[in-house]
C-alpha cells in the first residue's frame, strides 16, 4: 500500500525547501522552491499557451546539469519577474553556476494567468512579483501552506477556486516524489457539478475529502466544463514541480516531467488545451543515493502521475474563501 512522505508536501523530498508570498489585494503571489544544493532538472510543457523563463537550459542537451530554485508565479507574464527577486536572493548568498569567476544563480520559472481574478491590478509602473518572488524565496522552510496560498493565491478552475497544492509518495525502494502544483485549469478539478474529485482513485486517506467517485456517476460526468469561455489563448495554466531524491540523470528527469504530465489528465478535465500553458518542473536532488532499477524507475514514473494528480486536487481542496471572489472555493460546495 502506497503511503505518503511524513508532510504529504514536496518538501519530503530532501533538498528541497518551499516559499510562499502574496499580495492579497491583487489576488496573487508567487511560490519559490529552494534547492539546498543544485538539483539535476528538466521540464515538459504540453499546454499550448506556456509563459516561462530560463526552459531551454533545462533539456537534456543542454549544458547547465543542475538549478538552484524554482518560481511558480501568477500574474500571467509580469509574473516573470518574480524570478529576478529569486535570483537576487540568492546572489546575495553566494550561490550560483560559477562562470568566468561569476556566481550566476539558475532560476527557470513559469507564470499562470489570474488577471482576471476579481483582485486590484492596477499596481502602478511596475508589478509587484520580483518583491514577491524575494519574500517568498526568504521564507523557505519544510513546512509551508497549501490552498490560497503563494502562486495559487488567484487561481480558479471551472466554477472553483483553485490553489497551491502539494503532495508525497514514499516507495518500495526507499525513494521519496513529492509533487507541487499551482492550480489555475481552464477545466474542472471535480466530476461534472459534484464535490468529488477526478483523482479520487489515486487518494491516500482522506487527503482531499475522502469521497471516492459519486455513485452513480452524474450524467453531466463527461460535459466539458470550462473556466471562462470567452478566456481566448493563454487565460489559464497549471504549472507544477515533480521531484524525488533518487539519482537521476537530465534526461531521465526529463522523463519524470513527461511522467507527471499524466496525473494532470487523471485531475483535470480537459487538460493540456490551446488556453492552458500546462508545464511540468523536475527536480533531482539525489539525496537518497539510489540510483533506481529499471522496474524501479517504472515505479517512480508510475508514482509521478498519481502524486501529481493528488497535488492538483489537494490545492483545490485546500482552498479558503476571500473576499471579492468569482468562484466558490470547494469547502463552500454543496452536493
Amino acid at each position: 500500500m502506497l503511503r505518503t512522505g511524513p508532510r504529504n508536501l514536496i518538501t519530503d523530498v530532501a533538498g528541497l525547501r518551499v516559499g510562499n508570498a502574496a499580495d492579497a489585494a491583487i489576488k496573487s503571489g508567487v511560490t519559490a522552491i529552494l534547492c539546498d544544493e543544485p538539483a539535476v532538472a528538466s521540464f515538459q510543457v504540453l499546454g499550448g499557451a506556456p509563459g516561462t523563463r530560463e526552459t531551454d537550459l533545462l533539456e537534456p542537451h543542454n549544458s547547465v546539469e543542475a538549478i538552484n530554485a524554482v518560481v511558480l508565479s501568477g500574474g500571467s507574464a509580469f509574473g516573470l519577474d518574480a524570478a529576478s527577486g529569486v535570483q537576487a536572493f540568492l546572489r546575495e548568498q553566494g550561490v550560483g553556476f560559477e562562470v568566468g569567476g561569476f556566481r550566476v544563480p539558475i532560476v527557470p520559472a513559469a507564470i499562470l494567468f489570474d488577471l482576471k481574478n476579481g483582485g486590484d491590478k492596477n499596481w502602478g509602473r511596475y508589478p509587484p512579483y520580483r518583491e514577491l518572488g524575494y519574500s517568498a524565496v526568504q521564507s523557505a522552510a519544510l513546512d509551508f501552506e497549501i490552498g490560497t496560498a503563494g502562486a495559487g493565491t488567484g487561481a480558479l478552475s471551472a466554477g472553483l477556486k483553485g490553489g497551491l497544492g502539494s503532495a508525497s509518495t514514499a516507495l518500495e525502494s526507499g525513494v521519496t516524489i513529492g509533487a507541487l502544483a499551482a492550480v489555475n485549469p481552464v477545466g474542472s478539478v471535480t466530476v461534472g457539478r459534484s464535490r468529488h474529485f477526478w483523482a479520487a482513485p489515486f487518494e491516500i486517506g482522506d487527503e482531499f475529502g475522502g469521497l471516492d467517485y459519486p455513485s452513480p456517476m452524474p450524467r453531466d460526468a463527461s460535459d466539458i466544463r470550462l473556466k471562462f469561455r470567452d478566456a481566448g489563448t493563454g487565460g489559464n495554466t497549471t504549472i507544477a514541480v515533480i521531484a524525488t531524491d533518487a539519482v537521476l540523470t537530465k534526461a531521465a528527469a526529463k522523463r519524470l516531467a513527461i511522467a507527471a504530465h499524466d496525473g494532470f489528465a487523471r485531475a483535470i478535465w480537459p487538460s493540456h488545451t490551446p488556453a492552458d500553458g500546462d508545464l511540468v518542473f523536475a527536480l533531482a536532488t539525489g539525496k537518497s543515493g539510489i540510483a533506481l532499477s529499471p522496474n524501479d524507475a517504472i515505479d517512480l514514473y508510475a508514482a509521478a502521475g498519481a502524486t501529481m494528480a493528488r497535488a492538483i486536487s489537494r490545492g483545490v481542496f485546500a482552498a479558503s474563501p476571500a473576499d471579492g471572489d468569482l468562484f466558490p472555493a470547494w469547502s463552500t460546495r454543496k452536493d
